[in-house]
């Protein structure tokens, strides 16, 4: 697949999806349990077609970071993914966060949920992101378990304060977590205005700010630095028509459901805007990893 034709001062940014469905988002916890998850109707297939579809129109690659349990359940929609010349990486087995694991059950949940995809897909797994950003200063101890279990690289911090994740003052470039390892922690994208860090590296950001937010932070923040902008984005956001969750909080309604019809046209705006490709192809290529 071709890289996109257009492009902003020559830099390649990670494009990278989290393949979760709209009921297995970690705001929904509190009204949906992970036993009903299978008596929902499911609509990761046909989402995830349709960024197929849009990456391909605008000859994009990119990392999607894939739950063990989807590719459990969706084993041919994997393949499509893999065969279609992106990178599969692990987004955990069922959207656990880190902060609610202890050391033993996340060393088993990275492990299963990799080796599932790998079996799955027939590709080597080699990068994690955990659910919902959830790789804090507490759960330090994830990024030794990761590269223990064979992964090259976590792009699970993101370095801004927010009321459910994020470590503010962690480096905004990749960087080695672990003393004398090759292991890359792969932050996602932020901009400085004013001495303060602003997000610009989607979801629900890039649905909920005018486009001009992430353009500018990713010109400002990442290639005025020199380095590549990583951004991210869930199949579900491109989808208006989803089943409205009951008994969610109005912050929950607000962030998630905003904009969802408008989101597919930002991207494919965004796609056209700047040059993307895998993470892997980015971050593990230039470092020799």
């Amino acid at each position: 697949m071709a890289a996109s034709g257009k492009q902003d001062g020559g830099i390649a940014n990670a494009m990278t999806v989290d393949v979760e469905d709209y009921f297995q988002v970690s705001a929904m916890e509190s009204v949906i349990r992970r036993e009903q998850w299978d008596a929902l109707p499911c609509r990761v297939e046909r989402n995830v077609e349709r960024v197929l579809a849009l990456f391909e129109r605008k000859g994009v690659r990119a990392t999607f970071f894939t739950l063990g349990w989807i590719a459990e359940r969706y084993p041919a929609m994997v393949r499509r993914i893999a065969e279609a010349g992106h990178e599969i990486a692990s987004h955990g087995m069922a959207h656990f966060r880190v902060t609610a694991q202890d050391p033993d059950r996340f060393r088993e949940d990275v492990r299963r949920s990799r080796q599932i995809l790998e079996e799955t897909a027939g590709v080597p797994v080699r990068g994690y992101r955990a659910a919902s950003f959830s790789l804090t200063r507490e759960t330090g101890w994830a990024h030794e378990i990761l590269a223990e279990e064979g992964y090259a690289y976590s792009s699970s911090v993101y370095p801004i304060r927010h009321d459910h994740y994020g470590i503010p003052d962690a480096p905004r470039a990749p960087y080695r977590p672990l003393a004398g390892t090759a292991f890359l922690e792969v932050p996602i994208s932020t901009f400085e205005l004013f001495g303060r860090r602003l997000p610009c590296g989607g979801g629900g950001y890039f649905r909920l700010f005018p486009y001009v937010w992430t353009a500018h932070g990713i010109r400002r923040g990442s290639h005025a630095k020199g380095h590549p902008a990583v951004f991210y984005f869930h199949p579900w956001e491109i989808d208006p028509c989803q089943p409205r969750i009951r008994g969610t909080s109005l912050r929950t309604r607000f962030r998630h459901y905003t904009n969802l019809a408008r989101m597919e046209r930002k991207l494919e705006r965004l796609l056209g805007a700047f040059r993307w490709d895998r993470m892997d192809a980015i971050f593990l290529r230039a470092t020799g990893d």
